[in-house]
């Protein structure tokens, strides 16, 4: 795949995210979930910028400046232990979904970093896939924390 292909499927990606992450912000009632969920679609935004610029860079022939792009998050940036923990099943529902979209999006910058030639295009997709693997391992470890209490609460759990 030509390197402005990766690029237009990685936008089309990262804009699926920035909806997702939008549409379950507006379906929850917690707060703390509502602005984690929009400071995530936030991040997708800036995925599609920096993709955009990159794609324009290559696309005119001019240098892409990677210092515009910032260092990926820190595994702690949510305060998952605020989370309300009253509709388990729909907070379940979410993250199962975003661990999808999180995982399918690392695996893709990886494969992109990979094959292409332009070494713009290849740091970029090297940062992408770090901040996407970043947004999983979080996501991961809360989803199996979520999952234990909500197998606990219909009486799944050995006694």
């Amino acid at each position: 795949m030509m390197t402005l292909a990766y690029i237009k499927q990685a936008i089309i990606s990262e804009i699926e995210g920035y909806e997702f992450y939008r549409m379950a912000a507006g379906q929850t009632r917690d707060v703390q979930m509502k602005e984690t969920y929009l400071e995530l679609a936030e991040e997708e935004r800036k995925h599609v910028v920096w993709l955009q610029d990159l794609h324009k860079s290559i696309d005119s022939g001019s240098d892409f400046d990677l210092m515009t792009v910032d260092a990926p998050p820190s595994p702690e940036i949510f305060k998952w232990d605020k989370l309300d923990r009253e509709d388990p099943k729909t907070i379940l529902s979410v993250f199962g979904i975003a661990l999808q979209l999180e995982k399918a999006s690392f695996e893709f910058y990886k494969k992109a970093s990979e094959e292409v030639e332009e070494k713009s295009a290849k740091e970029l997709f090297k940062i992408l896939e770090a901040w996407e693997r970043a947004h999983y391992d979080v996501f991961n470890k809360e989803y199996n924390n979520l999952q234990e209490d909500w197998w606990s609460e219909q009486g799944f759990a050995p006694f």
